[in-house]
């Protein structure tokens, strides 16, 4: 009996093992991002958290989304996910530049799983954009650029 098996030398294997280990180790030990952008933990209390056009409105332990009357983008990523990294500062920028005009809120699916199947996403980062009458109008998969952010914010509120 001749069977044709693949040998790989065994420290190919350790070296991949331990690569593996180590992506998984700096995944789950990265350092959360500075800013309220990012502050996604569920409130204590049944009353909305911060002033209109805060990142996030908490009802009983959940984050409305949209913002009731307000243009609203909703980011749905993890901390420890590199586009939604790379997407972090500019997150904070739009949130300042925003302020009481339109809501950012960004949900990390990590942390809160709970909230994934109300979205229906497939893949992180997905941005997904509400208007005014809290419309889905536009959803996106995967890193998005400042500009192209603002473009649609901007649309969004001269409807």
């Amino acid at each position: 009996m001749n069977t044709m098996a693949v040998r790989f030398p065994v420290s190919f294997l350790f070296a991949l093992l331990l690569t593996g280990t180590l992506f998984l180790a700096s995944c789950d030990s990265a350092e959360a991002p500075k800013g309220s952008v990012f502050e996604t933990e569920p409130a204590a209390s049944s009353q909305t958290t911060g002033a209109p056009g805060a990142t996030e409105t908490a009802q009983q332990n959940d984050i409305q989304v949209p913002v009731p009357g307000m243009v609203t983008m909703v980011d749905l990523g993890a901390k420890s996910c590199i586009p939604c990294k790379m997407m972090t500062p500019i997150l904070e920028e739009l949130e300042k530049e925003y302020k009481d005009r339109a809501a950012i809120v960004f949900i990390d699916v990590w942390k809160r799983p709970d909230q994934t199947p109300l979205f229906g996403i497939k893949a992180i980062p997905t941005q997904i954009f509400y208007d005014k009458n809290g419309k889905e109008v536009r959803r996106h998969e995967g890193f998005m650029d400042k500009q192209s952010i603002s473009a649609i914010l901007e649309k969004l509120l001269k409807e």
